[in-house]
């Protein structure tokens, strides 16, 4: 009994100082938000979590209110469910509250890439700088021509004598057109040297943009279990594979071939290089932009399509847009006429798509929103209350069920209203309002302050470029008519964009 007490002591003592490493004795201090701490030692409450973000937070906000602190995963997160008190954590000094650490662990996990020193800050730079006032003219115009070779092609050709449907499913065919437009004013086009002739270059761009998506869709499908870092050993194999087909076709020798790269690409890659970042992780960055700039827009032209389908009035009203648009520009389609030349300030003349675009948005985007807890701090609510948060803990914001989807905000919440985001004189509304006070943040699908996505203008105009084609080349209708709209596919909730669980045909042709 002599020897085994101290073995016995030992064994207890190293049980109870890995409980306290699970988090299993983390107690509610005095002035700290309620803190439910799961069911399960360090996990938490991942797995509901991970099942239905949406539902498992409703159901914390019943129990506990507007703010508590969760633990997932063995770090703990406090969640502000009330979005008049946004500000708090939106305004908060980056000394205090920071966006890139959580950030940098994510991109790293997910795409195998180890951020440089003051990294965000580059890319919002540069993001300022080529996707946003006179760089967007730019990159307007570059989307357009790449619209236009892989929805056009054959407009004036002996191929568009016979104007027949083509059928496929609408998130497919949106997604494909919008991905591969969006990589290839991005990433830049086959310069004619090499097949000899613009001709063949731009087929050699159809082609090589319809291998790169197809091949993204499947990573794509992975990224949600991916980040969560739950991927089973094959699906592992399979997700190593991509990102090193990945690195390999936007690596930087190749880029260095292409004509036509924009500055934002071109501005990225020059500033690493000249950082001393060696060639094979400024591949894994190119595969990040990539990501961050298509993973979102293609399924959101697919939602913002399907609602106007669905939706008469709504097509009605973009539609008559569209056309009084062309219109005062003096562009007139008609077959064997010219293109029509979209540009950024055709875009600018368009409140009724803007509201549409922004509407389909708030049913569709669902951010987490994440901040790392720098130093112990307070947080003030709306109400007047102060809640101390630790150091090393994360505070985040959830606004899809916060305020996207808040009946009070948005009364109706979950049916579309093309015209939701208009005033009576066709302005943008911006006055929302709860508890009778009105809201700063009352949608978010860009993320808010500092962190908000700084490629939102481009995404929002390549969105806009796509509707704006559909409705004045093709002809086109639900394969069904009476398919109700897919439910979202709720294991991407926290990851922007939301997917359809399912597909949904359409038929489509070339009206000119």
């Amino acid at each position: 009994m002599g020897v085994l007490l101290p073995i016995l002591l030992a064994l207890l003592a190293s049980v109870l100082g890995g409980l306290y490493f699970l988090g299993a004795f983390r107690q509610r201090r005095p002035g700290e938000p309620p803190l439910d701490r799961g069911p399960i030692p360090w996990l938490g409450h991942v797995l509901e979590f991970r099942r239905d973000t949406a539902m498992f937070l409703e159901r914390m906000k019943r129990k506990h209110g507007d703010i508590f602190t969760i633990q997932l995963g063995g770090l703990y997160f406090t969640f502000l469910m009330d979005p008049l008190s946004f500000g708090t954590v939106v305004k908060e000094a980056r000394a205090k509250l920071d966006f890139t650490k959580f950030a940098e662990q994510l991109v790293q996990k997910v795409f195998g890439y180890h951020s440089m020193e003051n990294d965000h800050k580059f890319l919002q730079m540069s993001s300022n700088k080529h996707l946003m006032g006179d760089g967007l003219v730019v990159m307007t115009q570059a989307m357009m021509s790449n619209l236009q070779n892989l929805m056009l092609h054959s407009v004036g050709t002996k191929h568009d004598i016979n104007k027949t449907w083509n059928e496929d499913g609408l998130f497919n065919y949106s997604y494909n057109i919008v991905f591969r437009a969006g990589y290839l004013a991005l990433f830049g086009n086959e310069t004619p040297k090499s097949p000899g002739s613009l001709e063949k270059a731009k087929e050699v761009d159809r082609e090589e943009s319809q291998e790169l998506f197809r091949e993204f869709r499947k990573y794509d499908q992975l990224f949600p279990n991916l980040a969560y870092g739950v991927l089973p050993p094959g699906e592992k194999r399979e997700a190593e594979r991509l990102k090193r087909l990945f690195w390999n076709m936007l690596s930087v020798q190749k880029m260095k071939t292409k004509d036509n790269i924009s500055g934002w690409v071109r501005e990225q890659q020059q500033l690493r290089e000249e950082h001393g970042m060696e060639d094979f992780m400024q591949n894994r960055y190119m595969f990040l932009l990539l990501w961050a700039s298509q993973g979102n827009t293609g399924p959101a032209a697919f939602w913002l399509l399907l609602y106007l389908m669905k939706h008469p009035e709504a097509m009605k009203a973009v539609q008559g847009e569209v056309e009084e648009v062309l219109k005062e520009t003096d562009q007139e389609v008609k077959h064997g006429g010219p293109l029509i030349d979209l540009t950024r300030d055709m875009l600018l003349k368009t409140p009724i798509l803007d509201s549409a675009v922004e509407e389909t948005l708030r049913l569709i985007a669902a951010p987490v929103l994440t901040r790392a807890v720098l130093q112990d701090m307070s947080l003030r609510m709306s109400d007047g209350n102060e809640y101390r948060i630790r150091e090393g803990d994360r505070v985040a914001l959830f606004p899809y069920t916060a305020v996207h989807i808040d009946p009070e905000v948005h009364p109706d919440p979950l049916t579309f209203k093309y015209d939701r985001f208009l005033t009576p004189e066709g302005g943008k509304k911006t006055d929302f309002y709860k508890g009778g006070k009105k809201l700063k943040y009352y949608n978010m699908p860009w993320g808010a302050g500092i962190t908000m996505c700084p490629g939102r203008f481009f995404a929002t105009n390549e969105l806009k470029q796509f509707v704006f084609l559909m409705l004045t080349y093709f002809d086109f209708e639900l394969k069904n008519p009476e398919e109700k709209i897919p439910d979202i596919d709720i294991k991407r909730w926290g990851f922007g964009s939301m997917q359809p669980t399912k597909d949904i045909q359409f038929r489509y042709r070339l009206r000119f």
